[in-house]
């Protein structure tokens, strides 16, 4: 792990406080794979990328998705789509 990661898994556990568990479900119990799925953690950083504005075609590479339709959910919910969209 790089310096980066660990200061942030280090902020989160400042934030979250002490626990056994790195990620944990909202009833505050470990993640299992029966209740997580990799894939999940994909999708969560496509939708937070989206959400701080960045775009669609960078996003496109960093998920790997062949397909810009694969990219497009995660901009369509994005909360900040049209911000300053009439400036």
């Amino acid at each position: 792990m790089q310096g980066d990661e660990i200061r942030a898994l280090r902020r989160l556990q400042r934030e979250q406080g002490p626990s056994s568990h790195v990620f944990m479900t909202e009833r505050e119990g470990p993640m299992t794979p029966k209740a997580f799925h990799p894939h999940m953690l994909r999708h969560g950083c496509g939708y937070a990328l989206a959400n701080a504005g960045h775009d669609t075609r960078a996003l496109q590479a960093w998920l790997g998705h062949k397909n810009i339709q694969h990219t497009v959910r995660y901009t369509e919910l994005s909360p900040h789509r049209f911000k300053d969209f009439w400036r």
